[in-house]
């Protein structure tokens, strides 16, 4: 039986909105990315704003699902 990967969801922690950007455009040069999404996140201490990232999501497409071409290799466990 054959294990085909289709698609994989990633999730980043990045310092800066132009980082954010930057890596996303990095990855789109590498992989097939089919959806993206860059998100400002706060972590809020009484109120104030004590840490803020972004949170970066990508989907990165391998196969075509109904016509895999590349199969998927397991490492031995």
């Amino acid at each position: 039986m054959s294990k085909f990967l289709i698609r994989s969801t990633e999730v980043y922690r990045i310092d800066s909105e132009s980082e954010a950007n930057n890596f996303i455009d990095q990855q789109k040069k590498k992989y097939e990315v089919s959806k993206y999404s860059s998100e400002l996140k706060e972590r809020k201490i009484k109120g104030e704003v004590a840490d803020s990232w972004y949170r970066v999501t990508i989907v990165k497409t391998y196969n075509d699902e109904k016509e895999p071409e590349n199969a998927f290799i397991e490492e031995d466990e």
